[in-house]
């Protein structure tokens, strides 16, 4: 397990975080949703959101200019006055940064940064760099929750980037949703959405406890980004808990399990010391078997029987949502049914 990540000053009330748009500039469209992201972001943490020059530009600019995307995350990174970051929303493009992002500036100018899903790719990049960063809900997600915050999310946010470092729990979630109210419906955004009860996790394998460096993200983003100068070094990939979910895009089970067999061949698999598998969006229960089956297929192909595996974790693109601290120590115990971050 690698160790030595550092870890950004905690966010606090008064706290000027940067609103990044790393991936699609479809918050024009919603600016409703922006609004009650930011404000309930206020209400909640009391961290003041502040838009970065180029992100409320509108679609057509940042799908055309890759290097002003990075250029605010530079910009927040650099300005005195800037504590932390969160990413809007997603996408399906945020590899196109890779020849602008300068890791030397997020070295030298550690802060948190929060996203998930398109985001993967910018969060890989300051672990690294050797910071840690955040896999967690961007503003427009379970940060402009309709109704509010869920309490889950709340109690994730503060854990990792709020509450001073000490052990932590994971837990599961009590209820979750993958409902999709409609962001444009100003009206809708007061009204509640409606979440069935949580299932749990399921340990598909491994007995003995396992620890390492937390790692990760959405797995086809991971694809995407594969080969890459963006790339992480094997060696970051050693003695890893690695943590993969799926999109909106809901690919099959056979897809997943493609693209797994592919970090195998890269040896990535058999350096593991642990796989956290995020409840996937869209799936109907046979489709979760058939996923399990593939994961277990896979694994067993690259001879590793003994890998502790927990799958239906809420770190995906279902709500609400936990937030991982990329970079720092977890320890997954299968008899104990337990994943603990570690300070």
């Amino acid at each position: 397990m690698l160790t030595g990540f550092v870890r950004p000053p905690r966010l606090v009330p008064g706290s000027r975080v940067a609103a990044l748009g790393l991936s699609s500039g479809f918050v024009t469209e919603v600016m409703n949703r922006y609004r009650a992201g930011v404000r309930q972001v206020a209400q909640e943490f009391g961290w003041e959101v502040v838009a970065a020059p180029n992100a409320l530009r509108g679609p057509a600019f940042l799908a055309a200019n890759p290097q002003a995307r990075a250029d605010d995350l530079h910009w927040a990174l650099e300005s005195p006055d800037i504590h932390g970051m969160v990413s809007i929303i997603g996408g399906d493009d945020s590899v196109r940064l890779l020849p602008f992002l300068r890791p030397e500036v997020i070295r030298a100018h550690p802060k948190a940064l929060l996203g998930f899903s398109d985001t993967t790719v910018t969060l890989t990049q300051f672990v690294r760099a050797g910071v840690m960063a955040y896999h967690g809900p961007a503003l427009l997600t379970d940060l402009a929750e309709n109704g509010g915050l869920h309490p889950f999310v709340v109690q994730g946010v503060r854990r990792a980037l709020i509450d001073p470092p000490a052990p932590f729990d994971l837990a599961p979630a009590p209820e979750w949703t993958q409902v999709s109210p409609d962001w444009r419906d100003e009206a809708a955004q007061e009204t509640p959405r409606t979440f069935q009860p949580g299932d749990g996790w399921v340990w598909l394998q491994g007995d003995a406890p396992a620890q390492g460096h937390l790692l990760g993200g959405c797995i086809e983003v991971l694809d995407m980004f594969s080969g890459t100068p963006g790339w992480p070094d094997p060696t970051l990939w050693r003695g890893a808990v690695l943590a993969l979910e799926t999109s909106e895009d809901v690919p099959p089970p056979r897809q997943v399990g493609y693209w797994l067999r592919n970090l195998a061949a890269q040896g990535i698999l058999g350096g593991l010391a642990g796989l956290m598998l995020a409840r996937p969006r869209g799936y109907t229960p046979e489709m979760v078997a058939d996923l399990s089956a593939w994961v277990r297929r896979v694994l067993h192909e690259a001879d590793r029987r003994d890998l502790p595996v927990v799958a239906n974790v809420d770190f995906g693109h279902t709500s609400p949502q936990l937030t991982l601290p990329l970079g720092a120590p977890v320890r997954l115990d299968p008899q104990a049914g337990r994943v603990t971050v570690l300070p």
